[in-house]
């Protein structure tokens, strides 16, 4: 199952739903944001008691599971391999090694739900950075307790030059028209579980062929889920819910940047692919 957002081929209006089994049930009237105000218990029997019109899910063009005023958050160097990459393009390491050995994490600002773009839709490089990759990530869907109700796969762009250079330069290192996507949709905690040892697979396509491919796992994060969305909430309100992006462990080489014309494709296992392609 997957709550998802798409645009009713009728209406051409946007509309939320519930995929399974090649058909997606719409939910008329209500937006993901309202679902995640009701709370855990509200969004789960909403979804669980979907009966709308149905529709068959290969004819419908998604939107990102994300919309109203629920922002996206996102946690940086909350892996080992994050910590090495951070330190190899900065030179900084003290900065990053005293972030990830810390009580608190780092939490930044990614993107209002009006900037993010859904599956198959375009994702950008900056014109002033000249390296940039994708960084595949676990999205945790919270209500407005803070308490997971699914998961989604995030791909947060990141201008590694921009950043290398300064870490005051983060906001512009992760902030931009086109950096942050989010999809397919999202799969419900229920079905899921805690989101422990869940595999993240990344390709990335070039002219016919791989340019780069990897895998990690949840796993290997350095902090519990609960504890990076209790630290999210903490001192701040997220009355529409929110969606935190968990930090990446998938990192390319220092050399490598993508192109335009390159096609993305993330995985989360039991979660779903979430692709696009580099404008």
């Amino acid at each position: 199952m997957q709550v998802v957002r798409f645009i009713h081929p009728q209406s051409g209006q946007p509309v939320v739903g519930v995929a399974a089994d090649g058909a997606v049930t719409a939910l008329p009237g209500v937006t993901l944001a309202d679902l995640l105000a009701r709370g855990a218990d509200g969004f789960r029997d909403a979804v669980t008691g979907a009966s709308g019109p149905v529709l068959a899910a290969d004819t419908l063009a998604y939107l990102p599971p994300v919309d109203g005023v629920t922002e996206v958050w996102a946690a940086g160097v909350t892996y080992r391999r994050s910590r090495e990459a951070r330190v190899e393009e900065s030179g900084q390491a003290s900065v990053y090694e005293l972030v990830y050995e810390a009580d608190r994490p780092e939490l930044f600002f990614k993107a209002p739900a009006w900037r993010v773009v859904g599956p198959d839709q375009p994702v950008t490089v900056r014109a002033d950075s000249g390296n940039d990759v994708p960084e595949p990530e676990l999205g945790l869907v919270l209500d407005h307790a803070g308490v997971v109700v699914g998961y989604t796969v995030g791909n947060d762009m990141t201008s590694r030059a921009i950043e290398g250079r300064n870490p005051l330069y983060l906001p512009q290192a992760k902030i931009w028209r086109g950096s942050c996507a989010l999809g397919p949709g999202i799969r419900p905690a229920w079905e899921v579980g805690d989101g422990t040892g869940l595999g993240i697979h990344m390709t990335i396509h070039r002219d016919g062929g791989v340019a780069f491919a990897g895998k990690a796992s949840t796993d290997q994060l350095n902090r519990t889920l609960p504890e990076l969305a209790g630290w999210l909430f903490r001192e701040l309100d997220h009355p529409a819910g929110a969606v935190l992006l968990t930090g990446t462990c998938v990192v390319p080489e220092l050399a490598f940047t993508l192109r335009s014309g390159d096609t993305i494709e993330i995985t989360v296992d039991e979660v779903g692919t979430l692709s696009n392609q580099v404008a």
